[in-house]
């Protein structure tokens, strides 16, 4: 399985694995899951729409 999607880059977000790269952290992502255990709470909060391929 290619996890391409989690990157690590020691010069944005202090080297935190983040999502593609963007400014939203692993971290934040599992804090959201946490608070909004419903997923469309969830997908109405953090839109994330993934690009062509």
């Amino acid at each position: 399985m290619k996890l391409d999607r989690i990157t690590s880059n020691p010069n944005r977000m202090n080297g935190q694995p983040s999502i593609r790269n963007l400014r939203l952290t692993v971290h934040r992502v599992i804090e959201l899951l946490a608070t909004y255990p419903n997923r469309e709470e969830h997908v109405e909060f953090w839109i994330v729409k993934e690009p062509p391929q």
